[in-house]
């Protein structure tokens, strides 16, 4: 039966987003919600003045359809599982879509002020972690604890100190998987094998829900891929982008093993660590820079690499950073 639901929920989040382009392009196109380059961004990025956002609608609305059309129906077709791991699952798809959201109204302010900023750095905070607070106390009460597992260890229990530890590694790594956004394609292709890892990892655990989960995300990234691939139709935006973080933190706390975020994540992780270090090392040096341009596929990009380059590079490390995951889940846990 899981196998069964794993192939329709990937094949239905990757038709919904991949068809989605066809209307939703054109769409957005008419009402002008088209990017606006940053003045610092490399030169060659003005081409894609107009190239529509917001496109991370497509794909947030091909996995809602598939899971909220499908998981339900095998609920009750007999497919068990316990109230925390239905609870982990929508409460997961939840927390994206509301990143999502905070990530819409940030992109609409944008293009109504017809400049690449939309609502403040405080703002965006202050509603993330809200996000996160809500999920945290939703797998709370539907009886989780405060345990994590660490691969080859064991589980450890944090105490209370395992929520607001949760609720920073939350907004930190959605903020992120934002920050790898910024050439055609490549968010989504560090994110699709971020997904396919996760989701390989909850069948290994024998999560169904949470694995068909991560297996929708997966295939709604190649859909879009399809139209996001360089050069670009259409971009996802910071609504694209923050959803992507949301999903991908809740794949990770719903298996109890955020600590695979470190492998899984590692180029989202290195794109957020060239940022605060370039910031740092500027202030530090009153005007000096670490790296050409951050985040860190700037800076390869100004050394001369190809979009596509870029994005077949940074993949593959995100493939071999899922294969260490699944190493750990497969002998560590």
């Amino acid at each position: 039966m899981s196998g069964t639901l794993f192939l329709l929920v990937s094949v239905i989040a990757f038709a919904v987003t991949a068809a989605l382009g066809k209307w939703m392009i054109p769409f957005l196109h008419k009402l002008k919600f088209g990017q606006t380059i940053r003045e610092v961004g490399p030169s060659w990025h003005k081409s894609k003045q107009g190239t529509p956002t917001m496109g991370g609608l497509m794909f947030i609305l091909g996995i809602a359809v598939a899971m909220m059309g499908c998981l339900p129906v095998f609920y009750s077709l007999g497919m068990e599982e316990t109230l925390l791991m239905k609870v982990k699952v929508f409460a997961g798809l939840g927390m994206a879509v509301a990143f999502g959201a905070i990530g819409f109204m940030d992109d609409y302010i944008g293009i109504v002020k017809k400049r690449n900023l939309g609502l403040t750095e405080r703002q965006k905070l202050v509603l993330q972690f809200a996000v996160a607070a809500a999920y945290l106390v939703s797998v709370a009460l539907a009886g989780g604890n405060t345990a994590t597992t660490i691969p080859f260890v064991g589980k450890i229990d944090l105490w209370w100190f395992y929520y607001p530890l949760a609720a920073i590694v939350i907004v930190g790594v959605t903020n992120a998987v934002n920050f790898t956004d910024g050439i055609d394609g490549l968010n989504t292709t560090v994110s699709f094998f971020a997904f396919l890892s996760f989701a390989l990892c909850a069948g290994m655990l024998s999560m169904a829900g949470l694995s068909a989960l991560g297996f929708a995300s997966a295939a709604a990234c190649v859909g879009f891929l399809l139209w996001n691939w360089h050069p670009a139709k259409v971009f996802m935006g910071d609504t694209g982008s923050l959803f992507m973080g949301g999903m991908v933190c809740a794949l990770a706390f719903g298996l109890d093993l955020p600590i695979l975020l470190l492998p899984v994540g590692f180029v989202y992780l290195c794109e957020i660590l060239s940022v605060v270090l370039q910031v740092t090392y500027f202030k530090a040096t009153h005007g000096k820079r670490l790296f050409k341009m951050s985040p860190i596929h700037h800076h390869f990009e100004m050394c001369g690499w190809s979009e596509v380059k870029i994005c077949a590079v940074f993949g593959f490390v995100a493939l071999l950073g899922g294969a260490v995951a699944l190493l750990c889940v497969a002998f560590g846990v």
